[in-house]
């Protein structure tokens, strides 16, 4: 199998920092063949093919599905090749033309692709088989995702491989094999789960055969079966989120965040974004199946350039965890604006130092940061000053705020500064969406506390009580500051560091509101002092780094 190219990276540096060939005898036989160098390879294939299941949710017109097969066309340059199913949510179930009309869709669609210059195969046999696999009646209640309600073996996928081998998009109509050997029409959703399951269980025994015959896992002519993405093209486009009135998610944790967003979808989008949930669900149970670094993405036929972009950065068109005032006014944040949907990990917020795993959390700063912590000195102030700690999954990720004490003379009723001590994730995390579910929590625990869309499942506050100004610093030569630049209110530079800050955004809402069209000045009467008091206090804070051993000097 060739390998699989690396997903794109998030820079995310931690938040403080303190610093910032033997040559090969020749002894074969002359009878062994010798490989090819992995840069003569590199030359002769430079892209890696890997496929992409692609759902067509119809009805189109000519000009759309051209637009569609464009991009099609394009990421298979790229080396994304789409493995497509049709839908036609305007084709009643059961009607007399109903196969001939999925015949005629499947056409159209390989009509339009081979137009823009692509080979594509109608596959109309039946590839999948409806009912749970065998063996496996009795075990799905026990998983934490739908699984499919249809199955396929490896022989049943020679049809797509042999396209796939020829170089071929292979199309597929939404028919399944019953009990009876019957094709039938069912659920295209059904199709493309049982497709993206069995096209992982085929992958996975071809490597195996792979490594018992002790021969490289593919050729040239061959391809990775692994899908890397979902994608899913309707009228509709991404799911929509009640915090942005209606517009689109743009990044959505499945793990943590798939209930919660369908106990909060509104039963108006059910007019407009009817098939939302169920194509929710599809992601969940495809990306369950898929690789860690695969993601799932709900697009509309108006946004091919968006598709495009998403689907090969794997990023959305905006960040989720931009400040939400630049994401209420960014042009980029349209109707049309796709979902990108990731399997994800789940979020808690520990707020008692008894209640973390130090061993983990140890271990977790030490790789992200490259240093050895100062353990006693570092758990003592965190027993003292610990506000809480934000988890991603088993310690893949955390964020640490602690409550500063103000400088002597300060009135009591000045609360404590809210310190980002630490924001760390492991680098091989660092391009699965963690970066930004973290924020997200960070966002919601602190200055984006007191408004509605800050009520995520994210264990914690859900969006009560009240926001407060969060503050961090980092050394002025950190390249992740262009990160931090682009999410704070404010930053200003402190000799070899920058001191970076949010302010609440309840407040500033509301002091908007009070002025009404006069807008905020540039300093209001509340901030006078506080930078000062925040530089006084956040440059003492002690690093949590054992000391560097001294380079020896050569004499």
């Amino acid at each position: 199998m060739p390998a699989q190219p690396a997903a794109p990276r998030t820079a995310v540096i931690p938040v403080q920092t303190d610093e910032d060939v033997t040559q090969q005898a020749d002894t074969k036989p002359p009878d062994i063949k010798h490989s090819p160098s992995p840069v003569v390879a590199s030359i002769l294939n430079p892209v890696y093919r890997r496929t992409a299941l692609v759902k067509i949710q119809a009805p189109f017109t000519d000009r759309q599905l051209e637009s569609i097969a464009r991009g099609m066309v394009y990421l298979e340059k790229l080396g994304l090749v789409s493995v497509i199913v049709l839908e036609n949510d305007q084709l009643p179930r059961g009607d007399s033309r109903e196969r001939t009309a999925l015949v005629e869709e499947t056409m159209r669609v390989v009509n339009a692709l081979e137009k823009q210059g692509a080979r594509a195969r109608p596959v109309l046999g039946t590839v999948v088989r409806l009912g749970p696999k065998p063996g496996e009646e009795h075990t799905s209640g026990s998983r934490e995702f739908d699984p499919p309600e249809a199955h396929t073996f490896p022989s049943d996928l020679v049809h797509i491989r042999s396209a796939l081998r020829a170089g071929e998009i292979p199309v597929l109509p939404p028919l399944a094999l019953d009990s009876l050997c019957r094709s039938v029409r069912v659920d295209a959703n059904d199709v493309i789960a049982a497709l993206v399951r069995g096209m992982v269980e085929a992958a996975a025994l071809d490597k195996n055969a792979a490594v018992r015959e002790d021969s490289p896992s593919s050729s040239p002519e061959e391809m990775d079966l692994v899908p890397l993405r979902l994608m899913i093209i309707s009228r509709e486009g991404g799911v929509p989120s009640y915090a942005r009135q209606g517009m689109p998610h743009l990044l959505i944790n499945l793990t943590s965040e798939y209930d919660y967003i369908r106990n909060t979808f509104d039963p108006r989008w059910k007019l407009t974004h009817s098939t939302a949930l169920s194509n929710l669900r599809l992601a969940r149970t495809c990306l369950a199946y898929m690789p860690p670094t695969s993601s799932a993405v709900m697009v509309s036929h108006r946004s091919p350039s968006s598709l495009i972009g998403n689907l090969i950065t794997n990023k959305p068109a905006l960040s989720s965890s931009l400040p939400h005032a630049l994401l209420q006014g960014n042009r980029k944040l349209t109707p049309d604006t796709p979902t990108i949907l990731r399997h994800g990990l789940p979020v808690r917020v520990v707020r008692r130092v008894d209640d973390l795993d130090k061993a983990k959390l140890k271990k977790l700063l030490e790789h992200s940061f490259r240093r050895e912590l100062e353990e006693d000195a570092f758990w003592a102030r965190m027993e003292r000053d610990l506000d809480f700690v934000i988890v991603a999954g088993d310690y893949a990720g955390a964020a640490i705020v602690t409550r500063e004490p103000c400088p002597p003379g300060t009135p009591d009723t000045v609360a404590p500064i809210t310190y980002l001590d630490k924001f760390a994730v492991l680098p091989e995390h660092q391009g699965d969406g963690t970066v930004d579910f973290l924020w997200v929590a960070l966002h919601d625990e602190t200055y984006g506390l007191g408004l509605p869309f800050s009520a995520n499942p994210n264990g914690g506050k859900e969006g009560k009580g009240e926001g407060r100004d969060l503050v961090w610093r980092s050394r002025a030569d950190n390249p992740v500051n262009k990160w931090y630049f682009e999410r704070s209110t404010g930053h200003i530079r402190q000799g070899d560091w920058v001191l970076f800050w949010c302010d609440a955004e309840a407040r500033l809402k509301t002091e908007e509101g009070r002025r009404a069209s006069a807008g905020l000045s540039y300093l209001e009467d509340w901030e006078v002092g506080r930078l000062a008091t925040w530089s006084d206090v956040v440059m003492k804070i002690p690093s949590s780094w054992k000391p560097k051993p001294a380079k020896k000097q050569l004499k």
